[in-house]
């Protein structure tokens, strides 16, 4: 698949058992990390949750990822919300122009750096996606820098966030779906940790504060765990919540709620 300004962009779209890739659910899955890791061929839980359950799932090595040389890792750096998210975007669009996808059935889910993708691609393209699932997701750029667990070491860290991600607090603002809810027209379900040290949950309580100043419902799972659940039990409750998340919105049970 192509973005919109040429470069080539590579991922996995894994079906659901036993169906043809036509106009099917889709969960559009965007990596963590951003800088550096990059979906590969291989196991992963989540993925197959979903497929085994009847959506496809879409994922994209946008701008930033590893694993496609230092140029393509490095031509993500100050984009979040921007080229990096086109890519998302672009990819979601390819899905639909092969038939893949039906486009009135697509969610978008992810963690961590995923799930600032995911609520910003509900901010950027309110009418793409109909349901969002953010998972120890990044919401308040100005908080990133001022609070996570690398921030032990001020002075790396301050060169790092400056070249991955932006001085200017009014852009900051400007690429945070925290503050700019007043755009999201799609179902949101927000996940995190409360002993969070990498993504504190301060950035969940501040999406979920400006939600609540425009009156825009929401789904809410807070467990005691750090950094993405790991505890079966909360797995568990987790991958059940998602799925009836999904089934309400572009599932089975969609008409009903519709």
């Amino acid at each position: 698949m192509f973005a919109r300004d040429g470069v080539k962009l590579y991922g996995y779209l894994t079906l659901p058992p036993g169906r043809e890739a036509k106009d099917l659910p889709m969960v559009v899955h965007p990596h963590g990390g951003p800088f550096g890791p990059y979906d590969r061929w291989g196991y992963d839980a989540e993925v197959q949750v979903l497929a085994n359950h009847g959506y496809a799932v879409l994922q994209v090595n946008f701008r930033g990822s590893g694993g496609f040389g230092t140029d393509f890792e490095e031509s993500g750096y100050r984009q979040w919300g921007r080229k990096m998210q086109d890519d998302v975007t672009d990819a979601t669009l390819w899905a639909i122009q092969q038939g893949v996808a039906d486009k009135d059935r697509i969610c978008i889910s992810g963690g961590s750096y995923g799930g600032y993708a995911t609520m910003e691609g509900v901010v950027r393209e309110p009418d793409l996606y109909k349901c969002a699932i953010g998972v120890a997701g990044v919401y308040s750029l100005p908080l990133y820098r001022t609070k996570a667990d690398y921030r032990r070491n001020r002075e790396a860290s301050e060169v790092f966030l400056d070249e991955y991600v932006g001085s200017d607090e009014a852009e900051l603002r400007a690429y945070s779906p925290a503050y700019n809810v007043d755009k999201i027209k799609a179902a949101l379900f927000i996940i995190h940790g409360s002993k969070d040290v990498r993504v504190p949950i301060k950035h969940a309580e501040i999406l979920r504060d400006e939600l609540d100043a425009i009156g825009k419902p929401y789904e809410w799972l807070v467990r005691p765990e750090g950094h993405g659940f790991t505890q079966a039990a909360n797995k568990v409750v987790q991958y059940k919540m998602m799925l009836e998340f999904l089934d309400k919105y572009i599932g089975n049970g969609r008409q009903a709620v519709n």
